[in-house]
């Protein structure tokens, strides 16, 4: 419909305009460089290289008329004739004869066949020497097929002598005595095989049939008998082989360019044998869509022949087809010329033969075939074999093509019937009486869009729909089309500006520009045009968002696009396509803020809540931008949500859902509430929010609901605003400020997992921003309600945030941290520590520091360990880097926890303290394997790195005996890795003196013989390491026996073997034997639990 190119458009591609290179030229620039090429044709032809080179060239030259190859036409004779030369000569090899007849083909390809073969000579000495070449041809020959594809155009050619062809056969005898075949045997002889054969040769075979077949003398002779050997192999194949597609090919191709060339006299009397034999064949259920083409093509041409080759007069006749003529006369009064009734009265005596009501049948079922180019075919059908028809018949016909348009049947029914109104349209067989019934059709084909699985069909209707419209602009007097110019008007805008193709958007486009030259009556149709050509329709973005608005400002379209963009748009299946609607109608709102206020923002409302996901996420956008755009212009939006309060305490009661998106949308419809809908109700929502928070996290679930509530938490708080002595309902206060930081404190240590990984660190991250956003906010309006009590738990849970193993979450708190301490304006007040944390974190290191990179900001944050009121959650954060994974958070974190540790080595006060710390976040996470596996870790490298060596000189110091006691305690757990952890742990203990070492080995001698065999092979090999390292743990005479018992003891075998062994050990390290302890625990009534474990023998 519109120009054609090659261009797949993405819909939400914000590039620029479109770019369509066009290269107009003005006449065959190459000539002299394409004689040069013919004329080396006789010295290239001997060598492949050559040959190859010569011809590539050659095509490069002619496919750049491909477009405009009516340039070349001035020089086609002389091409032709220079290499007819080498075709004709005696001395050209074969090469050279191949390679002529190859160029000759890269020509015809250009210009056409049925151009190009007019202009070979075709004189009575042609005829022999052109049969005698093509009949040395190798028809399997796949290299040479250009030669025998246009040997057989030049013999079509040459078959149109005016003499009868046996005057050509002279004596019939040849020199040897055997009689020779006739001229014209000979020639339907070629045309029957070539017609079969699998290549390109058998287009141009069909075209010799066609022109050798219509001659007088061989129809009288041969054309019965041709037709019967048609049928013949029509009947004998099928579309189940490649070879019997071929051949159905060829038949179908030589009967459909015979009927179409023949006369109707001659042809007459065959056509209802061929028409049954095609019946029988029912081609229309082939799989070929080719073949299937073709029988369409035979059975319009059937139709055509049954029917008298006559101009329908009763068909609607414009006055003038020139446009130019067509606007010189629009101030006059053209009236359509209609025949007079005589000329109806012979008409409606012409008999309708009874094989036309199945060549139509046949031409409707056309229609809707699957493939376009049957369709299309059979839309053309459809035009001509109704042009012949009488009036009412053909009314029938047209009411035929009308069924096509039913929601029923498929998109390829309806864009079948588009290009058959059009056909019919265009060759006035469509009256003005029937567009009352067409134009509305059109009008629906306009925006047809059917969702097909991930996509959706209809864009083919669309384009044919415009296509109609073209035709109507030419086929009907403006006087005709005038009812109806407000609905074609708009609905060709609407597809210009709307449509999601950019074929159809450029089709649409084009249509219109057609209607505003021809008709001249659409309302604004030069300013529009000029606004929406054919390049500016090229970029989406600028047509929903720039010119749709522009055609929105004359009100004949204003409304008719607002109403195209809420029924048809911002339900769109495509996600770019519904924002791109909202963001139009929130630019459109301007030209229409009435209707929208009280027609459309009704209509969005119940959508918004609807059953279909694409139309309540297009409704809920739309009803965004229509609001924000009557805000602007200064309507009252309030009028719009007259129970608006209702809407707060459904978002409230939605915290509640079973549902986790129910939950994360009423989260954040919360935190959007403007400031007049949070009066009076903050305590409410926040008391929602909060017990939303603190109730999921028990249970783990609704993580993104959390982290949505945390964020609406500061969204309402900033919104409600801070007043120190105001109303709790109303603004946050002292009443209210600290359940607020309580609920974002503990927010804080959300560490919930799940197969994602550690989805907690969402609500960590959400909570740290919403600290930052409410101190802030309260810092600067009432900093005498910020307690420092809260102000020291939300640095000290930035501190350990900063301190932890994930790198995006600790660079996201140690810039919160660094921005609440640098602030200025407001200051926070009552940071602890605030001078040294300034001296540790200059305000350079606030765009220097990067903590996304562990090299960099652990060197920092460990220095937050000297610090009394940082240490406890500064060394809690480092606990899980220092013992966690990623090898390159585990070297800086250790490397940095270390050289704090050597340089408080020396000072037994800040060691007892840092030993303490530890303790404690030992003893707070015994049983969270969170902390607890990478404490060990941590706990492991330390020791061995002699960091406590201070305590190891006195006996039994209280640290160790506190560690030991703990680690009993993770002793009894099942987690392997846990348990290795603790064996490590225990051996890094034994460098304590004193009668703990003694419990250590007792530690370490039970685990020999633990349950899982993995932690007795595991607990053998570190007390051997352990007795490398330590050599003074026992007997340095009873050491060789000891390691050898050690290493050479298979310790995954049962546990009576090994508990020998074990007790062995005891004996040499001087402690006491484990004994085996029976406990039976009562569970229920008549329920006991036996547990066996082991316990220390007294000394």
């Amino acid at each position: 419909m519109a120009l054609s190119e090659t261009e797949n458009e993405c819909p939400g591609g914000e590039g620029g305009e479109s770019i369509v290179q066009t290269c107009v030229l003005g006449g065959f620039g190459e000539s002299c460089e394409t004689r040069a090429l013919l004329s080396s044709l006789s010295e290239v032809h001997g060598s492949m290289v050559t040959s190859e080179s010569a011809t590539q060239r050659f095509l490069v030259i002619m496919n750049r008329y491909q477009e405009q190859p009516h340039l070349l036409d001035p020089h086609l004779e002389w091409m032709l004739n220079m290499i007819l030369e080498f075709v004709r000569s005696e001395k050209s090899p074969p090469s050279l004869v191949h390679l002529s007849f190859k160029f000759l083909y890269i020509i015809c390809k250009v210009r056409g066949y049925k151009i190009f073969m007019q202009l070979f000579p075709h004189e009575v000495a042609d005829v022999q020497p052109v049969l005698d070449l093509l009949s040395r041809q190798d028809p399997k020959d796949s290299e040479t097929w250009e030669t025998r594809y246009m040997l057989l155009l030049w013999l079509s050619m040459t078959c149109l002598i005016p003499f009868d062809l046996y005057r050509l056969d002279g004596h019939l005898e040849s020199d040897g005595g055997k009689a020779r075949e006739p001229t014209m045997d000979r020639i339907l002889a070629i045309a029957k095989s070539y017609l079969l054969v699998c290549d390109s040769p058998r287009d141009a075979a069909s075209v010799l049939v066609s022109k050798f077949m219509t001659r007088p003398d061989v129809k009288q002779k041969r054309l019965g008998d041709f037709l019967d050997w048609s049928l013949t192999t029509i009947s004998q194949t099928s579309d189940q082989s490649v070879r019997d597609i071929m051949v159905l090919d060829g038949a179908l191709q030589s009967l459909a360019k015979l009927f179409k060339h023949g006369k109707r006299d001659d042809l007459l009397q065959y056509a209802p044998t061929i028409l049954q034999c095609l019946e029988q064949k029912n081609l229309s259920e082939s799989s070929q869509a080719m073949l299937r083409k073709l029988g369409v093509k035979l059975i319009q041409r059937l139709g055509l022949t049954f029917l008298k080759p006559r101009l329908a007069t009763w068909r609607y006749q414009r006055g003038s087809r020139s446009l130019a003529a067509n606007l010189s006369m629009s101030q006059s009064t053209t009236v359509a010329a209609t025949p007079d009734v005589e000329t109806q009265k012979l008409e409606e005596d012409y008999d309708i033969p009874e094989e036309l009501e199945t060549v139509i049948e046949h031409l409707l079922v056309g229609l809707k075939d699957k493939e376009t180019i049957v369709r299309w075919s059979a839309a053309k059908g459809i035009g001509r074999v109704t042009g012949r028809l009488p009036k009412e018949l053909a009314d029938e016909v047209v009411g035929s093509v009308l069924d096509c348009f039913s929601f029923q049947e498929t998109d390829n029914a309806w864009h079948g019937g588009c290009l058959a109104l059009a056909e019919l349209g265009r060759r006035g067989l469509l009256l003005p009486s029937r567009l009352t019934d067409v134009v509305p059709l059109i009008v629906k084909s306009l925006t047809y869009d059917e969702k097909r699985g991930a996509c959706s069909v209809g864009s083919n209707v669309r384009d044919s729909a415009c296509y109609v419209c073209w035709s109507f602009a030419r086929a009907y007097e403006p006087e005709e089309l005038e009812p109806f110019v407000t609905q074609i008007a708009s609905a060709l805008l609407i597809t210009a500006v709307f449509d999601r193709n950019v074929n159809c958007r450029r089709a649409a486009s084009a249509a219109f520009q057609e209607n505003v030259g021809r008709q001249g009556t659409f309302p604004h149709g030069i300013d529009i045009v000029t606004a929406a050509d054919y390049y500016a329709v090229g970029n989406i973005n600028n047509c929903y968002l720039n010119i749709s608005v522009y055609i929105a400002s004359f009100p004949e379209y204003t409304e008719a696009m607002i109403d195209h963009l809420i029924a048809m748009k911002i339900n769109h299946w495509d996600s770019v396509i519904r924002e791109l609607s909202t963001k139009a109608l929130h630019n459109l709102t301007p030209k229409a803020p009435n209707y929208m206020a009280t027609t459309v923002l009704p209509q969005m409302l119940p959508m918004a809540v609807g059953i279909d996901l694409h139309g309540r996420h297009g409704a809920i956008m739309a009803c965004a931008e229509i609001t924000h755009a009557l805000y602007k212009l200064g309507k009252d939006v309030l009028k719009l949500l007259p129970e608006w309060y209702v809407l707060v305490s459904q978002y409230i009661e939605g915290l509640k859902s079973p549902q986790m998106l129910t939950r994360c949308g009423s989260a954040l419809a919360l935190g959007s509430l403007p400031r007049f809908m949070i009066h009076s109700k903050l305590n409410q929502i926040l008391e929602g929010l909060q017990q939303m928070c603190t109730v999921s996290q028990k249970d783990g679930s609704f993580t993104e609901a959390r982290r949505d509530a945390v964020k609406a938490i500061a969204q309402v708080c900033v919104k409600a605003g801070v007043c120190a002595h105001g109303s709790p309902d109303s603004a946050l206060c002292s009443e209210n400020v600290a359940g607020v930081y309580g609920a974002l404190l503990n927010s804080m240590n959300d560490y919930t997992t799940d197969s994602r990984g550690d989805v907690g660190a969402w609500v960590r991250e959400a909570a740290m921003t919403s600290l930052m956003d409410v101190t802030k906010l309260v810092a600067s309006i009432a900093p005498e309600i910020l307690l420092p009590d809260l102000v020291k738990c939300m640095m000290c849970c930035l501190a350990q945030q900063a301190a932890e193993k994930i790198d995006h979450y600790r660079a996201h708190a140690g810039n919160v941290f660094l921005r609440l301490l640098h602030s200025t304006e407001p200051a926070v007040p009552h940071i602890p520590h605030q001078e040294e944390l300034l001296s540790i974190f200059p305000v350079e290191t606030t765009t220097s520091l990067n903590w996304n990179a562990p090299s960099q900001a652990f060197q920092y944050i460990t220095q937050l360990l000297g610090l009394p009121q940082y240490q406890y959650h500064t060394l809690l954060g480092l606990t899980v880097s220092v013992g966690g994974i990623t090898e390159s958070t585990v070297h800086f974190s250790s490397q940095s926890l270390f050289d704090y540790l050597r340089g408080i080595q020396d000072n037994h006060a800040a060691l007892t303290q840092f030993g303490d710390a530890l303790l404690s976040i030992f003893r707070d996470n015994l049983r969270n394997d969170r902390v607890s596996i990478p404490f060990l870790k941590m706990l492991d490298q330390i020791l061995a790195n002699s960091c406590f060596e201070i305590f190891t000189t006195q006996d039994n110091h209280q640290f160790c005996v506190d560690l030991l006691a703990l680690c009993k305690e993770c002793k009894k757990t099942k987690d392997i890795s846990k348990l290795r952890a603790c064996v490590t742990v225990f051996c890094g203990l034994i460098q304590f003196q004193g009668e703990v070492r003694k419990k250590v080995l007792s530690q370490l001698l039970m685990l020999l013989c633990h349950s899982y065999p993995v932690i007795r092979k595991t607990t053998a090999s570190q007390m051997y390491e352990m007795l490398l390292t330590y050599d003074d743990v026992i007997n340095p005479e009873m050491l060789d026996d000891v390691m050898t018992l050690l290493s050479d003891t298979n310790w995954l075998s049962d546990l009576a073997t090994v508990r020998t062994h074990r007790n062995q050990l005891c004996d040499w390290l001087g402690v006491p034997r484990p004994q085996v302890v029976t406990k039976v625990t009562r569970i229920s009534e008549g329920r006991y639990k036996r547990q066996t474990f082991y316990v220390l023998s007294p000394c």
